[in-house]
Order: C-alpha cells, then sequence, then structure tokens
C-alpha cells in the first residue's frame, strides 16, 4: 500500500533533481526543465498532503501552480526564442556577457 511517505519521499527526490539542474544550469532550455520539475514535485507534495488530511486545498494550490508554470513556460519559450535568434545559442554563459 502506498503511503503519504512514499509520496512525500517521490517529491524529495523530484525536487533535488530539479534544484541540481538549476545549479549545474548551462543551457536555458534545460533550466526552464528544472523549474518544471520544482513545481512538479511541490504539486506532488500539495495534493498528497490534501488527499491524506481529505482537504481540497492542496490540490487548489497545485491546480494554481500549473497555471503559474504554463504562463512560465510560455513567456520563457518566447524569451528564449528571441535569444536564439540574436545570439544563434542558449547557452546561459553567453548571457554573462552584456554588449551595449
Amino acid at each position: 500500500m502506498i503511503t503519504l511517505t512514499h509520496y512525500l519521499v517521490l517529491s524529495s527526490i523530484l525536487f533535488v533533481i530539479g534544484l541540481i539542474g538549476i545549479v549545474r544550469r548551462k543551457n536555458l532550455l534545460m533550466l526552464f526543465f528544472s523549474t518544471e520539475i520544482l513545481l512538479n514535485a511541490v504539486n506532488i507534495g500539495f495534493a498528497a498532503v490534501s488527499k491524506y488530511h481529505h482537504d481540497m486545498t492542496g490540490q487548489m494550490f497545485a491546480f494554481f501552480i500549473i497555471a503559474v508554470a504554463a504562463s512560465e513556460v510560455a513567456v520563457g519559450l518566447g524569451l528564449l526564442m528571441l535569444w536564439y535568434k540574436r545570439n544563434s545559442t542558449i547557452d546561459l554563459d553567453s548571457m554573462q556577457s552584456m554588449k551595449g
């Protein structure tokens, strides 16, 4: 039987994977993927605790996080395409040198 602890361990593992992805950022697209993994880990935790307490609050928070993540992806991919058109790369090291 799967308990709350199993879900929270899964959520923690996914959160650590997303955090490692953000820290090791080399590519802007991978940074977006890592952010999505972090947000989904939080969603799993919210939904599991919500189910455990028989309360819909955590599931509602997860719903709003999904909406925020979708808008973040839409804006982020637009900026990514603009950056690629200007610099022909999505490497984050190229963002560190600003040209006037």
